[in-house]
């Protein structure tokens, strides 16, 4: 009996130290779903647990340097990889040098931009973790309409999800951290692209 309690505990010690390797939870359990993304026949986008969370074809955002961001921004790109992070979450700090990379290297028709959900009131420091990842890309921290919905939606961090022009979320969301991050998002835009009919990317060198 004594052997199976200290088996029990060194299973749940290994499962609670995976889960903080990989992203910090919210208060809900996250619930993916295990179907493979497919292509909606009516719009063209990629199907999957991204949807979920809700859409972005009607928003404001207040930018990290005072700035607004709106459907405006999407509508301008072919795709935006949106990366919902905290200042209390590890794993979220400790990708985002990889997301700074990403961010310089991506062609002029895919974006990507942060959104610290905790970075009202805390503009200090999370511009100074941003600045010491090389990040220059647009950081959100307060919003209302779709991103205000998702941002009440996500249930863990670091989540990364994937914005069509009109708004709409493609595929699935992908969440914790990544070890091949760069990777990992462009697989994931490339997928979504190609389901709504546009070019495939690939990183600048």
């Amino acid at each position: 009996m004594k052997d199976k309690k200290i088996v029990t505990k060194l299973l749940c010690a290994a499962l609670t130290a995976s889960l903080l390797a990989t992203g910090c939870s919210k208060e809900k359990d996250a619930q993916g779903s295990a179907d493979r993304p497919v292509q909606s026949e009516d719009s063209g986008a990629l199907k999957g647990t991204a949807a979920e969370l809700g859409s972005m074809e009607t928003f404001t955002a207040k930018t990290l340097g005072g700035g607004s961001f709106t459907q405006e921004d999407i509508a301008a790109k072919d795709m935006t990889i949106i990366n919902f992070w905290s200042l209390m979450c590890g794993p979220c700090i400790d990708e985002m040098p990889a997301l700074a990379a990403l961010e310089k290297a991506l062609p002029d028709n895919v974006g990507l931009v942060t959104v610290c959900l905790d970075g009202a009131g805390n503009e200090k420091i999370a511009e100074t973790i941003l600045d010491e990842a090389g990040y220059e890309g647009e950081t959100l921290i307060s919003g209302d309409g779709g991103i205000e919905d998702i941002c009440e939606n996500i249930q863990y961090t670091p989540t990364t999800v994937l914005v069509d022009a009109a708004g709409n979320l493609a595929g699935d969301a992908i969440i914790g951290g990544q070890e091949d991050l760069s990777g990992t998002f462009l697989a994931a835009v490339n997928a979504a692209l190609e389901a709504g009919g546009k070019e495939e990317i690939s990183l600048e060198r």
